[in-house]
């Protein structure tokens, strides 16, 4: 894990980008707050696979078939076209 300060890590852009590629994790201190920096794919193995809104929408967590129960069953109203 690398540390940088604010004004090094912009003169030397590069080579925090190179490293963060590589699995190093960079982490850029500002006085205000310090952020850290990774690779997508860190990222995505520390945060998991999310899945599309499509995936989600398709894949539900739940069964259909007791929702099929909750239903109201009684015949509809009568309409007068």
């Amino acid at each position: 894990m690398d540390e940088w300060r604010i004004a090094d890590a912009k003169n030397k852009f590069s080579e925090l980008f190179n490293n963060a590629l590589t699995g190093k994790i960079q982490i850029v201190h500002r006085r205000d707050g310090d952020v850290v920096i990774l690779s997508r794919n860190e990222y995505e193995r520390l945060v998991g696979q999310k899945k599309s809104f499509k995936q989600y929408i398709l894949s539900p967590p739940y069964e259909i078939d007791p929702l099929d129960d909750m239903r109201d069953k009684s015949p509809m109203r009568s309409v007068d076209l």
